[in-house]
């Protein structure tokens, strides 16, 4: 089902003030907590869906950058689902309670509702009403859908850019988003940014509270999620700057590390679409999961910052030290990759999605005789990474495609089982998104484009500009647009594709479009 991108956009704006409620939904209200005025400031989201439902999301929180505004009492918030815009022909509704203890939030996960499909959400609170949202059901799992079309971001640093990417990505006719990680920062706010932080360096759950309500609040930013279900993961900025398991980079002792974990994990939950599969227990939470497009593809969310060893040679770009080969390193962990390997053997989808943080393909990052690798990303787990692609080629997995996010750049790779042998086949694809505004304007031709391409000749694509990853998959291709745009220090920049790839399924490797 085709809806205009445009038709959606005015009807939310219109309908946000003025939507259609069955009397027995607000019957059902408790009137007797009192709330200021627009208490959805937030705005609205959704995610993890399935042939027969999603999660829906919002956040009581008038005043959103000072703890909220809201009472410390649970109040009680109607929602509803309908198959049309005017929320007139509702096919879903209920209460729920937005409790203190968890920010007011509201996690709903609806059921019962037709595969393949887009509806359209909305909730309401004594007497205010939240932002109409749109989401979908997955196609049915024994089903071969003719296309999905997908969008994948990460790492938006409020202060050193504007979202401009967000309003451009809210326009698209995609089927859901993927945002793999860094979705707020953690360091104390500064002046020398577009835009500053709110708060100090994160610590208690109040300054975390602040800064990611500080994120929702961005018009851009809340257009894309109310357009669009989204599959949400973390890396690191959402915490601690390259923490690795329970190992901090700053210097943490063990004990205050985690307790800041649970903290940054709570809050996290409190603010995305996700699941109660997914809520936190102090400092544990499972984000890796597995979300179906029926059989053309499924996208196995993992998450390589909770169940790492630490990082080899010190950390950073570094020559290899002997450590980047230790083969009890890893970046799933035990369980994480047994889940995932066992997953990927019974899969029956055309396209096995692995939605991650950090680039897999072995970079050298010096150009010339010396070398150099990141050891924050799969090159500092490198049995760890051999391992898994590995089990691609001798497993047959059918295209494999990697995308990742975290280095503010973008990058087209083709997968390779040992580096070492660059003229070795490709036995997967690797997309690499930059960011949505880390790092500023960037560069379309990086100041060592010539020599990375030179000294790594699987890798097909690299430039720095902001923006995100459009792709489009059918069972016989599929097709990657890199999305830009050309500077985010100032607004209205026009979005422009830097460059376009295609993979051909049953044949692993990066071709140009």
């Amino acid at each position: 089902m085709n809806v205009s991108r445009r038709d959606f956009l005015a009807a939310s704006s219109s309908l946000a003030a003025a939507a259609v409620w069955s009397s027995r939904a607000l019957g059902a209200l408790k009137q007797n907590v009192k709330l200021p005025d627009q208490p959805f400031q937030l705005g609205v989201a959704s995610g993890d869906p399935s042939p027969d439902g999603f999660v829906i999301w919002t956040r009581l929180a008038p005043k959103p950058l000072e703890g909220g505004g809201v009472p410390a009492e649970a109040v009680e918030v109607a929602w509803q689902v309908a198959e049309d815009e005017a929320m007139s022909r509702v096919v879903a509704k209920g209460t729920k309670v937005a409790n203190p203890d968890w920010a007011h939030a509201v996690h709903v996960e609806v059921q019962g509702l037709k595969p393949d499909r887009w509806y359209w959400y909305q909730f309401k609170a004594v007497g205010d009403t939240s932002p109409v949202g749109r989401a979908r059901t997955m196609p049915p799992a024994d089903s071969l859908p003719a296309a999905l079309k997908f969008a994948f971001a990460s790492c938006q640093h409020f202060e050193q850019g504007l979202f401009t990417a967000y309003e451009h990505m809210a326009k698209e006719n995609l089927d859901l988003v993927v945002h793999l990680g860094d979705y707020i920062y953690e360091a104390a706010g500064g002046q020398r940014g577009l835009r500053s932080h709110v708060g100090p360096k994160l610590t208690t759950l109040d300054d975390y509270r602040n800064r990611h309500a500080q994120y929702k609040t961005d018009p851009a930013l809340q257009a894309a999620h109310a357009a669009y279900p989204w599959l949400v993961t973390w890396d690191d900025h959402e915490f601690e700057d390259n923490c690795a398991g329970d190992i901090s980079a700053k210097g943490l002792a063990r004990d205050e590390f985690l307790k800041l974990r649970a903290t940054a994990y709570q809050v996290y939950f409190e603010h995305m679409p996700l699941r109660r599969s997914s809520l936190p227990s102090g400092p544990t939470m499972q984000l890796f999961r597995r979300i179906a497009f029926g059989r053309l593809a499924q996208f196995d969310v993992l998450d390589t910052r909770q169940y790492r060893t630490d990082q080899p040679c010190g950390d950073g770009t570094k020559p290899p030290c002997g450590g980047e080969l230790d083969p009890q390193a890893t970046l799933l962990g035990d369980k994480q990759e047994a889940w995932l390997l066992d997953g990927l053997a019974k899969s029956p989808a055309t396209w096995n999605v692995q939605a991650q943080q950090v680039m897999m393909a072995r970079v050298d990052q010096t150009p010339g005789e010396k070398e150099s690798y990141s050891m924050d990303q799969w090159p500092g787990y490198e049995m760890n990474r051999r391992r898994i692609l590995k089990f691609f080629a001798e497993r047959k997995i059918a295209n494999p495609i990697v995308i990742a996010g975290d280095i503010h750049s973008n990058w087209a790779n083709d997968l390779l089982v040992n580096f070492d042998d660059l003229d070795g086949r490709p036995v997967a694809t690797e997309f690499v998104g930059t960011s949505i505004a880390s790092g500023g304007d960037g560069a379309a031709r990086p100041s060592k484009l010539e020599g990375i391409l030179a000294d790594n000749p699987f890798v097909k694509f690299h430039n720095t500009q902001r923006g995100y990853v459009r792709c489009t998959a059918t069972p016989k291709q599929w097709k990657t647009d890199f999305q830009i745009v050309e500077y985010v220090t100032r607004p209205g920049a026009p979005l422009t594709t830097a460059a376009s790839f295609v993979v051909e399924a049953g044949r692993p490797g990066v071709q140009n479009a």
